[in-house]
C-alpha cells in the first residue's frame, strides 16, 4: 500500500492525537451523534442483534439465553447506520471489543448507547474512529478513577476528528475493503484447518480396517480388533486440591484448558476459597458444565481450576501418547457429545457431568498400531494451527495499523478507488499463500 501523507497538517485537541490532517475539523461526538431513545413499545421490532466480540449479530428472539428481560418492549430499535456501545463493566472487563455497527434495523438492550446519526455524516467512518478508540482500550481512561459504566451525557462530550463527507465516504470504503480481504484470508484458512479437522474424526472413528458390522450404537463402524469398554476401565476421576499457589486454569470450548491469562474471555476469577480449587495437570481432561454441547476439554497446562468441573486421567495401562491424542480427539466428535448428552438426559444447565454420569459410557480402545495414519494427520493438523496462530496474530496486528493509520489521518487514500485497490498486491501480508497451503494439503492427503 501507498502510504501517501496529506500535505498539511495541525495540532489535534483529543487526548489520543498530536497532529490531524490541516482541512479536518474536531468538534463533539453530541454534536454528531444523539442518544438514541427509541423504545421497541407495542414490540414493532423482532428482529434481536446481540453485540459479540464488536460485531452486531442476529438472536432468535423466541429463543434467547442469557439474561432474557420480562419483555422485550424496553429494549431500543436501531437502525443501519447506528452505531452501538457496550460502556457497563468498565471495571471488570478490559479485554472485550465494545463498539460495533448496525448494518440493519433491530433491537438491542438498553443498557448500551445507541447513537443515530443528527448530521449529514457519512456514520461508517465514525465507527471506525471509536473502533481505533476502542482497540486502544482509551474508554477505561475517562471519567476520572474507576468506573462500572459510562453514559452517553459524558462520553458525548470527547472530541472525534470530522474530515469532509466525501472524506469520510472514501475512507469507509477503503477500510470496509481492506478489512473484508483480510477476513476473507482469515476465513480461508479457518476452512482449511475445519477440512483437516474433519479428516481427523473420520479416522479417529474409522480405521482402515474398519468392519462394516456395527460394534456399538454409537461407534457404528469401528475396527473389529478394537475395544468397546466403559470410561471407568479407562479413566479415573483425580481430586486433588489445596495448591493455592498454582495458576488459575479456564475450560475453553474452542481452545481447551487455558491458563486465564491467556483468555481474551471475561472469565470470573475466585477471591475465596482457592484451596478447595482442584488441580489440572498436563494431559488431563476436564468436563466442564458445558460439556454436553462441546465435549471434554483437554488441558496442556498445570494449574487449578473450579471444583465444579470432574477432572479425569488416564489409567497407568493408556496414558501413552498415541491414546491421549487419540482421546482428546474424540471427546470433541460429535458421536462423543451426541453419547454423552443421551447418558445425561436431564442433567442440563447449572449442573455439571459427574464422574458417574461419565463413568458408564462405552469408549472405544484401539490398538496403538491402527492409530499411525490417525496420528499423522493430527500432527499435520497442530502444525498447521501453530503457524496459523502466530499469522493471526500478526494478520490482526496489520489490520489495527490499518484502521489507526487511515481514520486519524497518517495516510491519505483519497486517491484510492475501489478498482485501484483491488490492483494492490497483497505484499505487506508476508504470510504463506492460499495457494501453497491448497497445494500442501492435497499433498498431504495423497499420503
Amino acid at each position: 500500500m501507498s502510504k501517501a501523507k496529506y500535505p498539511n497538517y495541525k495540532p489535534s485537541k483529543t487526548l489520543w492525537q498530536e497532529q490531524i490532517p490541516s482541512h479536518w475539523q474536531e468538534t463533539e461526538l453530541r454534536m454528531l451523534f444523539a442518544d438514541n431513545k427509541n423504545k421497541n413499545i407495542g414490540l414493532l421490532e423482532r428482529n434481536l442483534l446481540s453485540l459479540s466480540y464488536g460485531k452486531l449479530k442476529r438472536k432468535d428472539i423466541d429463543n434467547a439465553t442469557g439474561l432474557v428481560p420480562a419483555s422485550f418492549e424496553g429494549y431500543q430499535i436501531i437502525d443501519k447506520g447506528y452505531i452501538v456501545l457496550r460502556f457497563t463493566d468498565l471495571q471488570n472487563d478490559k479485554k472485550s471489543l465494545r463498539v460495533g455497527y448496525a448494518n440493519e434495523k433491530g433491537i438491542i438492550t438498553n443498557a448500551y448507547i445507541g447513537l443515530s446519526p443528527k448530521a449529514d455524516i457519512y456514520s461508517k467512518y465514525f465507527y471506525y474512529q471509536l473502533h481505533f478508540l476502542d482497540k486502544i482500550k482509551y474508554f477505561y481512561n475517562l471519567g476520572g478513577g474507576v468506573r462500572q459504566s459510562l453514559a452517553f451525557k459524558e462520553f458525548g462530550r470527547e472530541t472525534i476528528l470530522v474530515p469532509e463527507k466525501e472524506e469520510q465516504i472514501k475512507i469507509a470504503n477503503y477500510l470496509d475493503f481492506k478489512t473484508s480481504k483480510i477476513e476473507k484470508l482469515i476465513f480461508k484458512k479457518e476452512l482449511l484447518l475445519k477440512q483437516m479437522l474433519e479428516r481427523i474424526n473420520t479416522s479417529i472413528q474409522k480405521s482402515e480396517s474398519s468392519s462394516d458390522e456395527p460394534e456399538s450404537i454409537f461407534w457404528p463402524f469401528i475396527n473389529h480388533t478394537w475395544k468397546v469398554e466403559k470410561a471407568k476401565r479407562i479413566f479415573k476421576e483425580f481430586k486433588e486440591t489445596n495448591h493455592p499457589d498454582e495458576p488459575l486454569l479456564a475450560a475453553t470450548q474452542k481452545r481447551g484448558v487455558l491458563l486465564k491469562s491467556m483468555c481474551d474471555e471475561n472469565f470470573v476469577s475466585p477471591t475465596t476459597g482457592i484451596e478447595g480449587q482442584k488441580l489440572v495437570e498436563p494431559n488431563d481432561f476436564v468436563i466442564s458444565l458445558r460439556s454436553f454441547q462441546g465435549g471434554i476439554e483437554f488441558s496442556s497446562y498445570r494449574g487449578i481450576i473450579s471444583p465444579a468441573y470432574t477432572i479425569i486421567r488416564l489409567e497407568t495401562e493408556y496414558s501413552k501418547y498415541e491414546y491421549i491424542q487419540f482421546y482428546r480427539y474424540l471427546f470433541k466428535t460429535k458421536q462423543f457429545i451426541n453419547q454423552l448428552n443421551t447418558a445425561i438426559t436431564g442433567i442440563r444447565d447449572g449442573k455439571n457431568v459427574s464422574w458417574t454420569d461419565f463413568s458408564e459410557l462405552l469408549i472405544p480402545i484401539p490398538k496403538i498400531e491402527d492409530l499411525a495414519i490417525c496420528l499423522k494427520h493430527i500432527e499435520q493438523y497442530e502444525k498447521q494451527v501453530a503457524i496459523f496462530t502466530k499469522e493471526i496474530k500478526l494478520i490482526n496486528e496489520y489490520k489495527d495499523a490499518i484502521v489507526a493509520e487511515v481514520v486519524t489521518g497518517k495516510i491519505d487514500v483519497r486517491k484510492f478507488n475501489l478498482s485501484t485497490i483491488e490492483e494492490e498486491a497483497f505484499e505487506e501480508m508476508n504470510f504463506v499463500a492460499e495457494e501453497k497451503e491448497e497445494a500442501e494439503y492435497k499433498k498431504q492427503e495423497m499420503e
